[in-house]
């Protein structure tokens, strides 16, 4: 990776490539993407691997041609399948704010057996060279044409970082030096220690984070970028970055420079960091560091690139912590705040237990706490995932109270790619993780009338969340328990929702929330509705009322 050798300026220009007005020679971002508000985004999570092939020409690489079980090889999706769908419209149909998609590093070349088959690294997680992405997902002009016109349309990018561990050893990749990796013992998570100076699983080499020691660029790392044509290129760019840092020449450092280039060159507005509980806080502290920095650089670089004044978000992955803890993760014998370590935001694994109470119950609890002991912070609450061996809706029956319960809560919102879809989470052949690992059903998308009245329900919720941040980020209050409405107020920024209401007419209480005479839209049914005497009428033949402001 070239690192452009710019100075960080103090002021950066800000400028919106497609949705911005000049106003007396300044630059004014559009209404639309003023109200972007990272702890009401939503988020779409997919399997690079799973999600789209919009290249099949580089379907099989490094000769990764062994058999495997069910779901458990390359399937061929690929950076320029995402970017087929956004250019579709398919995220902006959805209101989506952030696309998250699994590691695009080159992963190692061989194959394991997990007990459950053959099995590649398909998933990302599994990395062989940081500096490098895998040919199988596309290269970094893919990457950065995605970044570019993913901005185009007010949407981020989020890439997933892995710092933790290595990928697995095979006879294509050995493993790194004992200065860089341990392989024992395994973790047992009943401490600190042993939850971070561990493997997680046999044969996931563990870098050695907590670790200051100098350490050589390892022999493989050499021998291939020599070959690749690139090593005094790589060793140019590591001096530079070690010069800058002053930190020492320890595994978690080089890690962190490969990972903050992607930022550097590609403008990418977030990580999402993996197994984070696993390595010391102090080391994503340094992380965020540079990640901030590489940003910085980034837009000093491509000021007309620009499209808000965020800074760069972090969200962590630390499995089992949920918004009960509100801050503080319990080891046992050491508790750690990672919000004060450079997170923005925590993924919450409690959700998908919280969503099996009321609406009102999980409404106000969440808006309670977000707006309270994790103001200024916030949760990112997820139904499924690609690991997490529960999922809220297995068989896929209750997609309609999944899309209101997961996008409707207060703090930040994850779709696993297919949840608005109905895509299966069990598949015949598949064993474990796998089942949730199959590829998005664009069929099923393009021919199940059931399936696109599905879509079409998540696509509206969606694009009202989209359009309010109060719906993530502000205050929640009770209207009315009878034809249950709320309200949620953030800013100038309101709406009120009714939910399970009668079909036809149906008269909706909106409190003091709107005074009258207001012209209102319900971006449920379409319909202009006047409110009088504190109430609305909106005559559908749906169980869900939408009201905001007519614009």
């Amino acid at each position: 990776m070239k690192i452009k050798q710019l100075l960080i300026l103090s002021i950066s220009v800000f400028f919106m490539a497609c949705s911005c007005d000049k106003k007396e020679g300044q630059i004014v971002i559009s209404s639309q993407e003023s109200i972007f508000n990272w702890n009401a985004a939503t988020v779409y999570f997919l399997l690079t691997d799973r999600f789209n092939n919009g290249d099949t020409s580089n379907d099989v690489v490094y000769n990764r041609t062994a058999e495997t079980s069910k779901l458990r090889g390359f399937e061929g999706g690929d950076i320029q399948g995402i970017i087929q769908k956004l250019d579709a419209g398919y995220f902006s149909d959805l209101g989506v704010d952030v696309i998250w998609f699994t590691p695009v590093v080159e992963q190692i070349h061989g194959f394991v057996d997990e007990g459950t088959g053959n099995t590649y690294g398909y998933h990302g997680y599994w990395a062989k060279d940081w500096t490098a992405l895998d040919t199988t997902f596309g290269t970094e002009a893919d990457l950065s044409l995605l970044v570019s016109k993913a901005h185009a349309q007010g949407i981020r990018i989020m890439l997933d970082g892995v710092i933790n561990h290595t990928g697995p050893v095979t006879e294509k990749d050995p493993v790194w030096p004992s200065d860089w990796v341990r392989t024992e013992p395994q973790c047992n998570y009943q401490t600190y220690e042993t939850t971070t100076a561990c493997t997680l699983v046999k044969n996931l080499p563990d870098v050695l984070t907590e670790s200051d020691a100098v350490v050589e660029l390892p022999k493989h790392l050499v021998e291939k970028w020599k070959q690749e044509g690139r090593y005094d290129q790589e060793v140019a760019e590591l001096d530079a970055f070690f010069k800058r840092t002053g930190y020492p020449r320890a595994p978690r450092y080089y890690i962190i420079k490969w990972l903050t280039d992607y930022i550097r060159e590609h403008g990418v507005d977030g990580y999402r960091a993996d197994t984070v509980k696993h390595v010391s806080e102090t080391v994503w502290a340094d992380f965020k560091t540079e990640c901030e920095t590489s940003f910085q650089i980034w837009k000093t670089a491509n000021p007309t690139k620009v499209i808000s004044e965020d800074g760069f978000y972090l969200l962590g992955e630390v499995y089992n912590f949920n918004i009960s803890q509100a801050t503080a993760f319990d080891f046992g014998d050491k508790k750690v705040n990672y919000y004060d370590f450079g997170f923005d935001s925590m993924i919450n694994f409690e959700f998908k237990y919280n969503a099996k109470d009321s609406y009102e119950a999980l409404f106000s609890r969440y808006s309670t706490i977000l707006n309270g002991e994790l103001k200024g912070n916030s949760v990112l609450n997820y139904l499924n995932s690609h690991d997490d061996g529960s999922p809220f809706d297995q068989d896929r029956t209750n997609g309609f109270e999944s899309a209101i319960k997961l996008l409707l809560s207060p703090g930040m919102a994850q779709i696993y790619y297919g949840d608005e879809s109905n895509r299966p989470l069990k598949v015949d052949g598949a064993v474990g993780d796998a089942n949730l690992r199959a590829n998005m059903n664009w069929e099923a998308i393009s021919s199940d009338k059931e399936i696109q009245e599905m879509l079409m329900h998540w696509q509206k919720i969606g694009k009202f969340r989209k359009n309010h941040p109060a719906i993530g980020a502000g205050v929640h209050q009770q209207v009315i328990s009878e034809n249950y409405t709320f309200s949620r107020v953030f800013k100038e920024d309101k709406v009120v929702i009714a939910l399970d209401v009668a079909k036809g007419i149906k008269t909706i209480d909106v409190g003091d929330v709107f005074i009258e005479g207001t012209i209102l839209n319900d971006a449920y049914s379409n319909q202009e509705v006047k409110v009088e005497n504190g109430k609305v009428d909106v005559e559908s033949e749906f169980t869900i009322v939408l009201l905001e402001k007519k614009r």
